[in-house]
């Protein structure tokens, strides 16, 4: 039998032990509370209400039930913790509406509900009312399976994805998006085509500005309206589930908008950031930020990603700009910023929040994925609570993703003293359990795309990313591309359009396209190439000091020490004649890919089909092989 988020027919209400819960940072399930919630009091249907604002002098819920008149229906505050409550007879689902808050100055705030479950469409900023109790899920057997999973021993190839300009409307007379069902019919082709594990969605929770792309909020609880009906969004995740892809969602507990409507100054006091402005505000970035100090901001924060784990099944999280959560100084010049007590700049309370947040949502959902977008060198992000880690599952490999970048877009005449910016990542990887990211923010803001970032002719740079593809899916750690770099956008990437699905008709990019989906199959069907990526038992370098010739040569080996794979990859527009490598053992070396193929967009150059791993001594090794390397080739044997 499928599962079904079904209320019981018990009133809503708040008690007394909901609010001590609150108060104390441990009320997990506050989000069936605080919020609008369909219940029957004394046999009347309606909708109960329920806001936290400590510093009120009074809260009316207005909305068009009511003709948003100010006075219709007050609400009654409940104890000295500030949450008010009210139940209104009659109300149904999709009718919008607003807290109406009053200070003590008599000052009038219209805020939009922060545990709202649904939201009007921006640019509207209402909350609206709704009721996500009734869907059938059937994806059990996805459910029950990844909570037995341990993803530092599975494959994780994410496809990180924009809705909005993932792909458009073809009927010019419909809105530009695709709804949440119609994404949900195209993606999974998709995906599922090309083999990625995962897909990680941007802007979900509710924003109103497109051009944030989802990462300044006003609606935590609710999934953006752009795209259809929380029901709507369950029927993506859970047909996501049916056909094996995993969900993860970008999070953003690092900062909220500062709309009127949203969280800044709700009762008219900052209760969800920081009074003092050089704690709870972002000078860089025109945002709040949470006061992390705060029992009821905690509570706020951790039951938010346990209601989208609850509600709507997701598998994971991406913790945007946990750095800036970390460092009190982050983007933040002299005299903006306030020192820990001890005089450091470290953030003591984000250090707590991310351990109780890793602490609880890991510990009751095992095989559920955090994920940190962390940018600098703080330690043991993804090591356990207990050993004074954060406890995040896995780190995104920033140094790694930035030489990798700096790199190749280098002319390959001066590759060779770049070299080592190439190899440097492997020094560290035991360090944390690592993603290696090629993201949006790689292909924004005059940055390139993926493919425009490569030096030479238009051949030469669909070449040097097919060489880099190869590098990056051969290399240690899990995976993830952004849209479109699997089949070379040539423009930058814009919320504002849909990816260029036109290039698939072009060869290049139609081989690119190949090549990717062949990296991903080979990924997933050998266990070397993910079955230790957080240390040197599955990694083995065969040369990473030929930077006169630009080529790197390494191992992946798997756990049973079958199926080992041997990438080579030359970073250079020369042909090296007999290319002599040293092996580890005298066997034969079968072709798994050669990206010079020209079903691929390569020369057409040929790599033996297998080669024979000859006694003699080379690169430190008593084995080698030797054959023809082409200019911008990278080939992978299986052995």
């Amino acid at each position: 039998m499928g599962e079904t988020n079904k209320k019981t027919e018990a009133e809503v209400f708040i008690s007394e032990a909901d609010q001590y819960l609150f108060a104390q940072g441990t009320h997990y399930d506050i989000y069936k509370k605080l919020g609008a919630h369909l219940t029957t009091q004394d046999g009347k249907k309606g909708m109960f209400f329920g806001v936290w604002a400590p510093n009120a002098a009074s809260v009316h819920v207005i909305g068009t039930f009511n003709g948003w008149n100010e006075m219709a229906n007050p609400m009654e505050k409940l104890g000295p913790g500030g949450i008010y409550s009210a139940f209104i007879e009659g109300v149904g689902i999709h009718e919008l509406y607003k807290f109406l808050i009053t200070t003590p100055t008599g000052e009038k705030l219209y805020k939009a509900d922060p545990f709202a479950n649904s939201t009007e469409l921006r640019p509207g900023t209402a909350s609206r009312t709704t009721d996500i109790s009734g869907f059938k899920w059937t994806d059990d057997g996805w459910m029950k399976e990844r909570s037995g999973k341990d993803y530092n021993k599975e494959p994780l190839a994410i496809y990180e994805c924009h809705i909005g300009s993932w792909m458009c409307h073809p009927r010019p007379e419909e809105q530009r998006f695709y709804n949440y069902r119609e994404f949900a019919d195209r993606i999974v082709e998709y995906l599922k085509e090309m083999k990625y594990t995962h897909i990680e969605l941007m802007g979900i929770a509710e924003y109103p500005f497109d051009g944030s792309w989802g990462y300044q909020v006003t609606g935590y609880y609710a999934p953006t309206s752009r795209y259809g009906e929380p029901e709507d969004f369950m029927y993506l995740i859970n047909k996501l589930h049916k056909n094996k892809i995993g969900v993860i969602l970008d999070w953003v507990p690092a900062h909220f908008a500062t709309d009127a409507h949203g969280l800044g100054r709700f009762d008219g006091q900052c209760i969800f950031e920081d009074p003092d402005p050089r704690k709870g505000e972002h000078p860089d970035w025109g945002t709040k930020i949470f006061n992390y100090g705060k029992t009821e901001v905690k509570n706020f924060l951790i039951a938010n990603v346990l209601f989208w784990i609850k509600e709507y099944h997701i598998d994971g999280i991406r913790v945007d700009a946990v750095a800036s959560m970390l460092y009190l100084d982050y983007g933040k010049q002299d005299g903006q910023w306030v020192p820990n007590k001890y005089g450091g700049n470290k953030n003591l309370e984000a250090i707590e929040f991310f351990k109780h947040l890793n602490s609880v949502v890991l510990g009751t959902y095992p095989g559920f994925l955090t994920i940190a977008e962390e940018s600098t060198a703080w330690p043991h992000v993804t090591g356990k609570v207990e050993e004074e880690g954060l406890g995040f599952s896995f780190k995104w490999n920033m140094g790694w993703m930035h030489d990798f970048c700096e790199y190749m877009k280098l002319d390959p005449y001066f590759r060779k003293d770049n070299h080592y910016a190439m190899t440097f990542a492997m020094s560290y990887n035991d360090s944390e359990n690592y993603i290696l990211p090629l993201s949006h923010d790689e292909v924004v803001h005059l940055k390139c795309s993926m493919v425009n970032k490569m030096p030479g002719y238009t051949v030469d740079k669909y070449a040097n990313l097919r060489c880099g593809y190869t590098y990056m899916f051969g290399h240690a750690g899990k995976k993830l591309l952004f849209m479109g770099q699997d089949f070379g956008q040539e423009r930058e990437w814009s919320e504002e359009r849909e990816l260029d699905w036109y290039l698939l008709g072009e060869d290049l990019n139609k081989g690119l396209h190949e090549y990717v989906k062949e990296l991903l199959k080979i990924y997933r069907k050998y266990p070397c190439m993910y079955e230790f990526d957080n240390c040197w038992d599955g990694f083995e370098w065969m040369n990473c000091d030929d930077k006169d010739r630009s080529t790197f040569s390494f191992v992946r080996k798997a756990s049973n020490g079958k199926n080992s794979l041997l990438f080579i990859i030359n970073m250079t527009p020369i042909d090296w004649e007999d290319y002599e490598l040293g092996v580890p053992v005298k066997k034969k070396y079968k072709l798994l890919l050669n990206s010079a193929e020209e079903k691929f967009g390569g020369s057409g150059a040929v790599i033996p089909k297998e080669l024979t791993a000859v006694k003699g001594e080379c690169d430190y090794k008593d084995y080698y092989i030797s054959f023809h390397l082409p200019a911008y080739a990278a080939a992978i044997f299986v052995f």
